[in-house]
């Protein structure tokens, strides 16, 4: 170097009394003392005619002579035109490139559930999400990269071999339902890894414009099954069986047919969302179905005396209207699916969604309410936005009424004959 160097000694920079300042050993290279008395090695130098300061550590980690070391580097840097700082920023950069090539699959996959989980309506959410990542994924990304996954591996994990009900074949035409959730997931884990720089380029987990291209379309593996429904005409002498039942389960079932909830909406709900007084059932908007990001609002549900003597035959301990076998929890899923089955009806038979089914077949041929406020009452979302704004107001009081009608028409209170008027139909 043209300057004079090496000016420095080690001696004068373990001095504990130097006052705030640079100390230029030469070269470009500084020893920096702070106003707080504590020390750094800075190289200054001049780049297209502007003056810039790197840093090259901390006095207490960096020996005088790796300082001058790390200032050799960087001024050879300098004398071919090359900026030290800027090249530091592009090897760290290649670094972390590195380091995101190396994170398996199944860590983002965890970084992402991490990240998100605290935004889901449930940590039974979150665990579904793990369970089928580690069921069906892992065995074939998790130990993998993240930068290396492919089309060509989704596509092994979407046709691996399984079996269901004697059937056997790919998971995609087998258990499409499962499969659907698994390239659901797997596709997002990709989007967040992208999002973090951990990869690039397309999402080969991807369905419109390909894997479409590769794989039959949900509807040609897997037709829509809607879930077994009793016919209406069956209902007066189902309810007086399912009366005759003792225990929380009945109950709730007996509650979820008059109130034509959803089984989610009956297993989790609380004391405190019913007014006995206005004899009103305040369901969430937290807890009521919508599609992803839609605005939704509290469902609001008028019970009859009917509903409220379910209630009131059940114990009141704790917060949940139906208490499970856990404390501070409620009835398990599958607790009235168990009680249809020992009452004598089959999964192909009647299921526990499918009184939804059953009530709606009744609004819709036996009363002469309107479509729309059968569908109110399953807090179905109304598609016409002009019919929906102008029933949003009105529609309690109706409701009120066909629920009563519903649980008289279940107590046996019957219609029909050419010679009956329809419920609802007089005014």
């Amino acid at each position: 170097m043209a300057r004079p160097t090496n000016k420095l000694s080690v001696k004068f920079t373990e001095k504990e009394d130097l006052k705030p300042g640079l100390y230029g050993d030469g070269g470009g290279l500084y020893l920096q003392v702070s106003d707080f008395k504590t020390k750094a090695w800075v190289f200054r130098y001049m780049m297209a005619g502007r003056a810039r300061k790197m840093g090259l550590g901390d006095f207490e980690l960096v020996s005088l002579k790796d300082a001058r070391k790390k200032r050799d580097a960087a001024y050879g840097l300098v004398v071919d035109g090359v900026d030290p700082i800027e090249e530091r920023k592009a090897r760290k950069a290649e670094q972390a490139v590195e380091r995101a090539k190396a994170l398996t699959f199944k860590e983002c996959a965890e970084r992402y559930i991490e990240a998100n989980k605290s935004g889901w309506k449930s940590d039974k959410h979150a665990g579904q999400w793990a369970s089928t990542l580690e069921t069906y994924a892992y065995p074939f990304l998790g130990h993998l990269p993240v930068a290396a996954i492919d089309v060509g591996l989704v596509m092994k994990v979407l046709e691996q071999r399984t079996e269901k009900n004697g059937r056997q074949g790919t998971l995609w035409n087998i258990k499409t339902e499962t499969a659907l959730r698994t390239r659901g997931r797997i596709e997002t884990v990709l989007s967040y890894a992208k999002a973090r720089g951990y990869r690039n380029g397309e999402n080969p987990a991807t369905w419109r414009g390909h894997l479409d291209q590769l794989l039959p379309a949900r509807s040609q593996v897997a037709p829509v099954e809607h879930h077994a429904a009793l016919p209406y005409s069956d209902m007066p002498a189902f309810m007086a069986k399912l009366r005759a039942k003792e225990g929380v389960s009945a109950r709730a079932l007996e509650y979820t047919i008059l109130t034509a909830a959803r089984t989610g909406d009956t297993i989790g709900g609380k004391w405190k969302e019913i007014d006995k007084d206005e004899k009103l059932w305040t369901i969430p908007a937290a807890r009521v179905k919508g599609k992803k990001g839609a605005r939704k609002r509290d469902h609001v549900v008028p019970l009859t005396k009917q509903a409220l003597a379910a209630l009131e035959a059940v114990p009141t301990e704790g917060d949940y209207l139906f208490p499970g076998g856990k404390a501070d929890a409620g009835l398990s899923n599958a607790a009235m699916s168990e009680l249809l089955k020992g009452m004598g009806y089959a999964p192909d038979v009647a299921t526990v969604h499918g009184f939804r089914s059953t009530f709606k077949d009744w609004c819709m041929e036996q009363t002469a309410y309107g479509d729309e406020l059968s569908e109110m009452a399953l807090a179905h979302t109304i598609k016409d936005k002009v019919k929906a704004a102008y029933h949003r107001g009105d529609m309690l009081e109706k409701r009120r009424r066909l629920m009563a009608d519903w649980a008289a028409y279940c107590t046996g209170k019957t219609v029909g004959g050419s010679n009956v008027v329809k419920i609802g139909a007089r005014k």
